[in-house]
């Protein structure tokens, strides 16, 4: 299998950069012949990537500010199609990151190539309305780009989701947000992301007698991700009179004015940015992330890694399963979340089991499992484009049982 991996940032810093670079690295793992066109390289790839920059040369990186966010994605569209027939003919796939996907989507239908656009997070509407009536309710503007209404960003995402042959969805959750929007679960195809188990490992030693019950909020924007629900479910909990909630993230000041009571709380610790977060879990027992919205939660599988076990809303429920190695709650509901956190407390052999099952399940959930699961998503993809008749010409091939597409 042979894939043109385009993404438009910088492949290795934080967040959705990190994702990808990981991605990378598991279809590398997995098998995968990558040739990969990326905004900028932060981190190293592995040798045999074929490896291209869009907006950068050497140290030398085209700030987005200087053209504006979507016009500087749009940028990395148009250079990648530009050089998309000259590599055609050894690529099998294309894979895609949002606002950075449809001129390149166009070219790849001309050459008879397959395209599928990852979907990091729900479908772009859904989550403008959850994430701004939820900050509405709350009284605190919408900190973030990705979340802030944006007419012209919603009609080129909505374009992309259109016209690329498939969606990646990480997620059920994403799948469902998809399919209520009207798209066909054809066009949507499952995979996952994963962890770094020798970042993400638990502690080996025994739980120390009389050691404080300890929470753990990790996350960056902090009304999407429910920490206000969380501190109200803690603070409603027996956990906070002798237990501990840490709070790893930044906040904006406005929460901080907003939530200044319960942050107060001696039993809360604001401890902001951290670069230390696996050894943090490692001292948890808990994970608190009852999200508004989102695409896989990889803050869960990363805590379950380290020994901690996650309580989550249903929109993190990917490797979440409701009392085999989590505990899950609906979307908002506080009074359930803080009933599972009075439960988990006061019932250490529950702690201990759910955390047996937490471990256990973190074994499939590492990058490289999540390569192979994307790889198969490939597969699918040039499979079901084959049968289709849409390519020019596919041949099946290959001891690994990928179909391979012959331009």
């Amino acid at each position: 299998m042979r894939v043109l991996y385009s993404f438009p940032h910088k492949l290795g810093a934080d967040r959705i950069c990190y994702t990808a670079w990981q991605q990378v690295n598991g279809l590398v793992s997995a098998g995968v012949e990558v040739t990969l066109f990326a905004g900028a390289l932060v981190r190293p790839v592995p040798a045999q990537v074929e490896v291209h920059t869009t907006l950068s040369r050497g140290k030398l990186r085209l700030p987005y500010r200087l053209l504006g966010k979507l016009r500087t994605l749009g940028l990395h569209d148009r250079i990648v199609t530009g050089r998309l027939e000259t590599v055609a003919k050894s690529v099998d796939v294309i894979h895609l990151w949002p606002c950075a996907a449809l001129h390149t989507i166009r070219k790849a239908k001309q050459l008879g190539i397959p395209t599928v656009l990852e979907r990091p997070n729900a479908h772009t509407r859904y989550a403008f309305e959850v994430v701004s009536a939820e900050h509405r309710r709350v009284g605190i503007a919408t900190p973030h780009f990705d979340y802030q209404s944006n007419d012209a960003l919603l009609a080129r995402e909505e374009e992309e989701f259109r016209t690329a042959d498939f969606l990646l969805c990480p997620s059920s959750f994403v799948v469902d947000t998809f399919v209520a929007q009207g798209f066909s679960p054809d066009k949507l195809l499952r995979h996952q992301y994963g962890f770094d188990p020798e970042r993400f490992s638990p502690s080996g030693a025994e739980r120390e007698p009389g050691k404080r019950f300890t929470a753990i909020f990790v996350g960056v924007d902090a009304v999407r991700k429910g920490l206000h629900l969380a501190t109200r479910a803690w603070l409603d909990s027996p956990a906070s009179r002798d237990g501990v909630f840490l709070i790893a993230g930044e906040l904006t000041e406005d929460y901080k004015r907003r939530f200044a009571a319960d942050l107060a709380h001696p039993s809360i610790m604001q401890l902001g940015h951290r670069n230390d977060v696996p050894e943090l879990m490692r001292q948890s027992d808990v994970l608190l992330m009852p999200s508004i919205e989102e695409g896989f939660a990889l803050v869960c599988v990363e805590a379950m890694g380290a020994g901690c076990v996650p309580l989550a809303s249903k929109a993190c429920t990917e490797m979440c399963r409701h009392g085999v190695n989590a505990l899950v709650h609906g979307v908002g509901d506080v009074a359930t979340l803080e009933q599972q956190l009075t439960e988990i407390y006061t019932d250490r052999v529950l702690l201990a089991r759910l955390r047996a099952g937490a471990l256990k399940t973190s074994a499939g959930a590492t990058w490289d499992e999540a390569g192979m699961v994307l790889a198969a998503a490939y597969q699918q993809a040039v499979q079901t484009f084959c049968d289709a008749g849409d390519a020019n010409n596919c041949t099946k091939t290959t001891a690994l049982g990928y179909t391979e597409v012959a331009h």
